[in-house]
């Protein structure tokens, strides 16, 4: 990324932070006590990750995205099922689609170990959505902190709330707007979803080999990369999926216009998509005394016990 990216996207950050920093919910200095290295530790498990993986970074951004669609950015995604609980895990558009769990417990191992019962799980997600976006060579921003974990899980929810690959123009505005996302958080954040080299058999669609059950790569020029040719490849229609295309469609002008300028103008996409992900992170947070902070990402605190805390129960 040049210099003059960093610089739009610094002063974007220093807009939003002041913006978001005035509710008093969240904010980017809220482990320098507790936990000061909790984003060179998230960091370093992903540069491990990534070495035998290439889209754990996708998949990260992934897992951010679908937790906050449902009950907020809450970390309920990552619950998995038990007497109480029923999954997001396997709801309609998760099962065979959000993946990296194993590197989400790895991470959270590591944080146990260096600032025990400190960092919740939800903020892990945020901080790895970003180190992910970073590391593909996209923008850095300050990560508002300070979320803690939900106790419930909402399959129902989840199913109904997620964007679906098959969804018109209408439905996926109408999705984002229930968020409190608007028009240009939509196409921004359509970017990061296309760099997930998703199972598209869960919509119904068939992927190159014909059966349904395989991946296909969403992103043909650049796919391991963060950068604005998504929305270059919608100009010349070679959105794979319909809910891509329908964002240069006919009956989206306003989309339209915003893929034409994040195509023409990369510092401008960086900077809109800092904006969305920082609204994003924001999307019903619980902070204070609210939810728990999780010693396993996958159980609830009271479903937790003694030397079987951290395994790895949901890969």
């Amino acid at each position: 990324m040049s210099s003059s990216h960093c610089i739009v996207i610094g002063l974007f950050c220093a807009v939003l932070l002041g913006g978001s920093l005035s509710h008093g919910q969240l904010t980017p200095t809220f482990y320098n006590e507790t936990c000061p290295d909790v984003l060179s530790i998230v960091r370093g498990v992903i540069e491990e990750a990534l070495q035998t993986d290439g889209r754990i970074g996708a998949s990260l951004i992934r897992l951010h995205f679908h937790d906050c669609f449902v009950n907020g950015c809450d970390g309920s995604l990552l619950l998995n099922n038990t007497a109480t609980i029923e999954s997001e895990k396997d709801a309609l558009l998760n099962n065979n689609s959000v993946r990296g769990f194993g590197v989400v417990d790895d991470i959270k191992t590591a944080l146990e170990s260096a600032c025990p019962g400190i960092v919740s799980c939800a903020d892990l997600l945020a901080v790895a959505a970003e180190e992910s976006v970073s590391l593909a060579g996209g923008p850095s921003w300050g990560v508002l902190l300070g979320r803690r974990d939900g106790t419930t899980a909402n399959r129902t929810l989840a199913d109904l709330a997620l964007p679906s690959a098959s969804d018109s123009l209408d439905t996926l505005m109408s999705k984002f707007s229930d968020m409190g996302l608007n028009t240009t958080d939509l196409v921004a954040l359509s970017d990061s979803q296309v760099k997930f080299m998703r199972s598209l058999s869960n919509d119904g669609e068939k992927n190159n080999n014909g059966n349904g059950t395989g991946l296909a790569d969403l992103d043909p020029t650049t796919p391991d990369a963060f950068d604005n040719n998504y929305f270059s490849n919608l100009q010349v229609h070679k959105g794979l999926l319909q809910s891509d295309q329908e964002l240069f469609s006919t009956d989206g002008p306003d989309t339209v216009y915003i893929v034409n300028s994040f195509s023409g103008d990369q510092s401008a996409f960086f900077a809109s998509f800092v904006e969305s992900m920082i609204k994003m992170g924001n999307i019903g947070p619980l902070t204070g005394v609210e939810g728990e902070i999780r010693l396993n990402c996958g159980r609830v605190n009271e479903d937790v016990s003694g030397s079987d805390a951290l395994l790895h129960s949901y890969i």
